[in-house]
C-alpha cells in the first residue's frame, strides 16, 4: 500500500475539509484507544478483516461484532534476532463509534469528490475524572472498493440499533443535531407510560409490541451469536414463518388528547370529555403495539405511530386482528412508506391513557421455538418487547399513561408530525 502524504484529523463536529496534521499528531498512542478490556474480551464474530495504514502504520485490522482490533504488520523476525518486539494489539470497542464518513482529500483545481483517502471513525473516549472526549481514528486505504467494504459495514453496524426515543425527539438520527440541543439547552417533556402486573411495577417505557412484535424479539435474542442486522433478520424471517394468531383480551380506558381538543376548540366545536368507562376488545391477534411517542425509526420514517406526540396526554393503541401472511406483510411494508399502514379492515386504531392486556392462550412458550430445551419463562408468561428490551411479563399487564413525567433534550416536533399526518390523509 501506498505509504505517501498522510491525511490528516478530521473535526468530529465540523465535518469540513480535512487538514494536514503535524507529524505529531498522526501517530496513534496506545493509551488514547485501548480501553478497560482484555483483547480476548473484544472478540466476536469476525465481520471483516483487511489492511489499512493506522498512525503510520501497515496493520492487520480485524472488525468484528464488538470491537475493531488492530496490529502493525512486521517483517519477519530472523532466528535469534532480539531487536524486532513483539507488536501489541489494540483495540477500541464499537459502542464507542458513533459516527463514520469517507475520509477524502479536496483541492481547488478538483472536481468531484475528491482523492480518497481511506475512513475516519468517529469516537467517544473516556478520560480521567470521569470526562468524555471526541476524537477520530483514520483508516488509510486508496482502494475504493476495499473502502466502500468496510464503510458499509459500520454503517450497518450504527444503523442496531434503532433509537426510537432520540429519533422522535429530533427527527433525524443526526448526532451534531442530538449534540446542539443539549449545548443550547432545549428541553422537551415527554410522556411515559408504566408497566405493571399483579401490582407489581415491571418498568417505565415509551412503547411496547406483543404477538408478532415480542416473539420476533424473543427470536432474535436467542440467536446473539450473530450480528444485530443478521439477527433482527433472521428473526422477522421466522417469525412470519410461524406466523399465528394469539388469544388475548384487551381493555382500554379512551381519551381524548389534548392537540385534538385545540384543534376542536379552534374549530368551535363543543368539549368533549375523555370517558371514564373501559371498553373491551377480545379475539386473535397477530400484533399488539401501545405507543405514548411516534416511534420514528429507520424501518418507520413516519414513525411506527405517526398520530400520536411526544407528550399529548394520550397513547396509541393498535391492533392487528388475524389476517393472511399475505396481508400481514403488505401492513409492514407500508411503514416504510409514505402510504397509510393502517389502511387495512384488519387494523384497528385507538387513543387512550390506559390499557389492560389478558393473555387468553393455556401458555405463552411456543415448545418449537424453544427447540425441545425448557422455556426459561413461566407457564403463564408471554414476551413483550418494551423499548426494544425482552421483558417476560404475567398474562396480564396494566399499561398506564403519565403525562410529561421527564423531560429530555430535543426539539419541537409538532410541525413535522402535523406535515406528516396530512400527507398521510390524501
Amino acid at each position: 500500500m501506498p505509504r505517501g502524504r498522510r491525511g490528516g484529523r478530521v473535526s468530529a463536529l465540523e465535518g469540513g475539509p480535512e487538514e494536514e496534521a503535524p507529524p505529531a499528531a498522526a501517530a496513534v498512542p496506545s493509551a488514547l484507544w485501548a480501553s478497560g478490556l482484555q483483547p480476548e474480551a473484544a472478540a466476536g464474530q469476525t465481520l471483516l478483516r483487511g489492511i489499512f495504514e493506522i498512525g503510520r502504520s501497515s496493520c492487520d485490522v480485524v472488525l468484528s461484532e464488538l470491537a475493531l482490533r488492530w496490529r502493525p504488520i512486521q517483517p519477519e523476525r530472523p532466528a535469534g534476532d532480539s531487536k524486532y518486539d513483539q507488536c501489541k494489539e489494540e483495540f477500541i470497542e464499537v459502542k464507542d463509534i458513533f459516527s463514520v464518513k469517507l475520509k477524502r482529500r479536496y483541492s481547488a483545481k478538483q472536481q468531484g469528490n475528491g482523492t480518497l483517502l481511506g475512513i475516519t471513525l468517529f469516537i467517544c473516549l473516556k478520560k480521567e475524572q470521569n470526562k468524555l472526549k471526541d476524537s477520530t481514528l483514520d483508516l488509510i486505504n486508496l482502494s475504493e472498493d476495499h473502502c466502500d467494504v468496510w464503510f458499509k459495514q459500520f454503517k450497518k453496524i450504527l444503523a442496531g440499533s434503532t433509537n426510537v426515543l432520540a429519533h422522535s425527539l429530533h427527527g433525524i438520527p443526526h448526532v451534531v443535531t442530538a449534540t446542539l440541543h443539549i449545548i443550547m439547552g432545549h428541553i422537551q417533556p415527554v410522556d411515559v407510560c408504566t408497566f405493571s402486573t399483579t401490582g407489581k411495577l415491571l418498568r417505565f417505557g415509551f412503547s411496547a409490541m406483543f404477538g408478532f412484535g415480542g416473539r420476533t424479539l424473543a427470536l432474535a435474542e436467542k440467536n446473539r451469536w450473530m450480528s444485530p442486522s443478521q439477527r433482527r433478520d433472521f428473526a422477522v424471517m421466522k417469525a412470519l414463518a410461524k406466523l399465528k394468531p394469539e388469544d388475548y383480551e384487551i381493555s382500554f380506558l379512551p381519551c381524548i388528547s389534548s392537540h385534538d381538543l385545540q384543534e376542536w376548540k379552534a374549530e368551535g366545536s363543543p368539549k368533549s370529555d375523555s370517558s371514564d368507562q373501559w371498553q373491551t376488545i377480545q379475539g386473535q391477534f397477530l400484533n399488539v403495539s401501545i405507543m405514548a411517542i411516534p416511534c420514528l425509526c429507520s424501518v418507520a420514517p413516519r414513525g411506527l405511530a405517526p398520530t400520536t406526540r411526544l407528550n399529548n396526554g394520550s397513547m396509541a393503541l393498535i391492533v392487528v386482528r388475524n389476517t393472511s401472511r399475505p396481508e400481514f406483510i403488505k401492513h409492514l411494508k407500508r411503514y416504510a412508506s409514505v402510504k397509510n399502514q393502517f389502511n387495512f379492515p384488519f387494523v384497528e386504531t385507538y387513543t387512550v391513557g390506559e390499557v389492560r392486556v389478558r393473555s387468553r392462550n393455556k401458555s405463552g412458550c411456543d415448545p418449537e421455538e424453544d427447540d425441545g430445551r425448557q422455556a426459561a419463562a413461566s407457564e403463564h408468561s408471554f414476551p413483550w418487547n418494551i423499548d426494544g428490551d425482552l421483558v417476560e411479563a404475567e398474562s396480564e399487564v396494566l399499561v398506564k399513561l403519565h403525562p410529561r413525567l421527564i423531560s429530555l433534550y430535543g426539539g419541537s416536533m409538532e410541525e413535522m408530525n402535523d406535515s406528516k399526518v396530512t400527507c398521510n390523509c390524501l
